[in-house]
């Protein structure tokens, strides 16, 4: 058997350590660890080390936490580490050239996409939010782009109807990590194909934002699903109600009854037993029913419990979204 690959891993949420966990049960040897640097967090603002720190450090491991990467003496102290390569996922530094040449094997960068789509920051919500039908990890030889490198390795899991943020964050940790350790077992022994990606397909997952998450009820009801499943467990979806907030965080599109007629988008519908239902669209002739929510200063619920507890907050012909207020007023 090949001898074991000597590692540098970089990484920084809880995401980085699911890979960080796997090459640590591997065969590989992981050799130090670079991180962000601890950050306020919680009430009361206290600097508190991130996911991978934490691992790192119940296992032993030198941690580096550098602000960046570019200055001479960061650059030469990774060198000295003499690592056969470097492990990159979601670290949150860019990587200099000067870096990215340091390892002997280059650096290797854990994607949460099927790349060439979904390039960028927030490449788990986009895909839902876009109603992609799959999504996976590339593990990509790291070259000087924004996710621009050859593809090694790619691992695909679908994308349901009710898959949320939260939930295919999670699955693609774990492939993530299954997939790293099979690529350095490969780099190990006989090695990998490189594949440059392609040209066609590219696409950009731009940073999630606290202001997306308002929903507008003139949009249909399959992409109001989608950003509701997309934004859960982050930034989670929210309406105009009754003057405050509702979040929303489970969604999918409905009908409107065989006696029923279009409303105005925003406005609460009947509901049945396990959803809220509003109508939603350019005309209002589509339904977004409403699965799980949260009032303000309550727990998330299924709208089941919701509507029993307080279905006296929830009247048909109410309206929901500032739009929808705009238009009333």
């Amino acid at each position: 058997m090949s001898r074991p690959l000597s590692i540098i891993f970089a990484g920084t949420p809880d995401f980085a350590a699911e890979s960080l966990k796997a090459l640590l049960a591997s065969r590989h040897r992981v050799i130090a660890v670079y991180t962000q640097p601890d950050r306020p967090a919680g009430r009361g603002r206290r600097l508190t080390p991130s996911p991978v720190k934490r691992l790192a450090l119940e296992h032993d491991l030198p941690v580096h936490q550098p602000e960046s990467l570019r200055s001479p003496e960061v650059q030469a102290e990774l060198a000295a580490l003499g690592a056969d390569l470097m492990v990159v996922v979601a670290y949150g530094l860019i990587l200099p050239k000067a870096v990215l040449e340091i390892p002997r094997l280059g650096c290797l960068n854990v994607h949460a996409s099927l790349l060439p789509r979904w390039r960028g920051a927030a490449p788990i919500q986009r895909a839902i939010e876009a109603g992609d039908a799959e999504s996976g990890v590339t593990i990509m030889q790291m070259d000087e782009g924004l996710d621009t490198g050859d593809m090694l390795l790619v691992r695909r899991t679908p994308i349901t109807a009710t898959t949320t943020g939260g939930e295919l964050h999670d699955t693609l940790a774990g492939l993530g990590g299954e997939a790293i350790v099979e690529a350095l077992d490969a780099l190990a022994g006989p090695g990998l194909p490189a594949t440059p990606q392609p040209e066609a397909g590219v696409t950009y997952a731009a940073k999630l934002s606290k202001a997306e998450a308002e929903l507008d009820f003139r949009r249909p009801a399959a992409a109001l699903a989608a950003r509701v499943r997309a934004f859960n467990p982050w930034p989670v979806t929210w309406c105009a109600f009754d003057g405050d907030r509702l979040r929303l965080l489970m969604a999918e599109p409905g009908e409107l009854g065989a006696d029923e007629s279009p409303a105005a988008p925003g406005t609460l519908l009947d509901h049945d037993a396990e959803a809220l239902r509003v109508a939603c669209g350019p005309d209002g002739s589509e339904v977004l029913r409403v699965t799980r929510a949260q009032l303000p200063g309550g727990k998330a619920l299924p709208v089941g419990e919701l509507l029993r507890a307080r279905a006296e907050r929830f009247t048909p012909g109410q309206r929901l979204g500032h739009h929808a207020e705009e238009a009333h007023s």
